[in-house]
């Protein structure tokens, strides 16, 4: 019934040594509903009536980063095991003046009080590991209606929805998560209450709305997840940008499937779990310059200059997303370079393999294929530069430098600007496959640029 993990039997130890004594103690939350869904939790965490001065007191690994408000985290004793097992204590809230934390923590020993000011009925389950029956169901305390949302496959607020939503404004992106992830519904009242709070959302920081667009995206089913956005008008709110592209017509010879909105739900649709953010962000964000950009020329739709606006607009998205400097680089190049496989047949050799030297040009691969499948479906160019890719050795795409600024200063060249363009011909003749040899490359410097002063 339960999996054999360090983290389970961590929390049931945690479980056993409450209950022995003489505090309720249960299994909640997150781990208690995936398990019902047949999946397995990464983690486990614990509710019981203990206070968190009794918990910090009873275990000899405790951390108390959230004891203020109920909540405690336990280490194994083993210094080698590297996870915590959240405990904590049953708790009613009281208001919520920041929408995110409760101005005060009243604890309970009612976990029916506790599980009621919960955000969701499928995450307010109780699960009693010590349970005699091996009915995973009649272990459970359901005081919400989680079991039933469960099997309707329903997202629903516990209680008030608009009092939840507005508790933690979080919660709005939460449930339409969720619904993704398990291929849910989210209740009507639940996306009304979403719906009237949803400018509500700015109040969240960016970072925390950015995580929780970066799970949506990479937990593989990133369509669902931001058609459920756009019903529950979140989209508009966290990426109008991205909103924008509803409605912007494409030219049905390159473009068969519909609008830039269509053509980019159909390349989410293609992310798979576990996806990496900047793959999924590159995904997202492709053609996000093509809403400022549109135009109808006498021959066809036209996006002039979408590849460079949409740089800029995605390096400002993740500059309001505070995304890290690398994560940014990467996404900027996936959006700048997602048009240059239509010349890859073209490329000079020096070119293609320059191209080819992006970071992590599998993501680059990865990107135009679903491009292409979201478009016309022709595979013709990422076929040609997967094949190269795969078969070209590394040391031809980065050979060693044939020759250096040093070579270049004993020829008697003197530095200079110059330098830079001369050893760039350089590179690019040995990527031909022209030269071969330092000298070679001195001999090519000399033709393309003249000798030496005094040479």
């Amino acid at each position: 019934m339960f999996p054999a993990t360090p983290q389970f039997e961590a929390a049931l130890a945690i479980v056993k040594t409450l209950r022995a004594a003489g505090h309720q103690a249960y299994l909640a939350g997150g781990c208690v509903r995936d398990l019902l869904l047949g999946r397995s939790p990464s983690d486990f965490d614990v509710a019981t009536s203990a206070t968190p001065d009794i918990v910090l007191g009873m275990f000899p690994r405790t951390f108390a980063v959230g004891a203020h408000f109920g909540v405690v985290l336990v280490a194994p004793v083993e210094a080698e095991e590297r996870f915590v097992t959240e405990v904590a204590t049953f708790r009613s809230d009281g208001a919520y003046s920041d929408g995110r934390h409760p101005d005060a923590v009243r604890y309970t020993g009612s976990a029916e009080q506790d599980v009621k000011r919960r955000d969701f009925t499928i995450n307010g389950l109780l699960l009693d590991p010590l349970h005699r029956s091996g009915d995973l169901r009649a272990a459970i305390l359901d005081f919400a209606g989680g079991l039933a949302d469960l099997d309707a496959g329903v997202v629903r607020a516990i209680g008030h929805a608009e009092q939840r939503f507005a508790e933690d404004h979080l919660r709005m992106l939460r449930a339409v998560r969720f619904a993704a992830r398990f291929g849910f519904d989210i209740e009507p009242a639940t996306v009304r209450a979403i719906r009237t709070l949803a400018t509500q959302i700015h109040a969240v920081s960016r970072e925390r709305t950015r995580d929780e667009l970066t799970r949506m995206l990479t937990e593989g089913r990133a369509r669902r997840a931001f058609e459920l956005l756009d019903a529950a008008s979140l989209l508009r709110e966290v990426l109008p940008e991205i909103d924008r592209m509803k409605g912007v017509e494409q030219p049905p010879q390159f473009h068969p499937e519909g609008d830039v909105w269509t053509h980019t739900l159909m390349l989410l649709e293609q992310l798979q779990p576990g996806s990496s953010m900047t793959l999924a962000w590159g995904a997202l964000l492709h053609d996000v310059g093509k809403p400022p950009t549109f135009r109808v020329a006498p021959d066809r739709i036209r996006f002039d200059g979408h590849v460079e606006v949409g740089v800029a607009m995605a390096a400002e998205i993740c500059r309001r997303f505070r995304f890290s400097n690398e994560e940014t680089r990467q996404v900027l190049a996936l959006v700048q370079n997602h048009m240059r496989f239509a010349d890859v047949e073209h490329m000079r050799a020096s070119t293609l393999k320059r191209f080819f030297r992006l970071d992590r040009f599998d993501e680059h691969l990865a990107l135009h294929r679903m491009d292409a499948m979201a478009s016309n479906r022709n595979l013709a160019y990422w076929q040609f530069a997967h094949d190269r890719w795969r078969a070209m050795p590394e040391e031809t795409v980065r050979p060693h430098p044939l020759i250096t600024g040093r070579e270049l200063i004993a020829a008697g060249y003197r530095p200079g600007a110059q330098f830079r363009e001369m050893l760039h011909a350089v590179e690019d003749a040995q990527l031909e496959g022209v030269i071969a040899t330092a000298d070679e490359a001195l001999l090519f410097v000399r033709e393309k640029f003249g000798p030496a002063s005094g040479g």
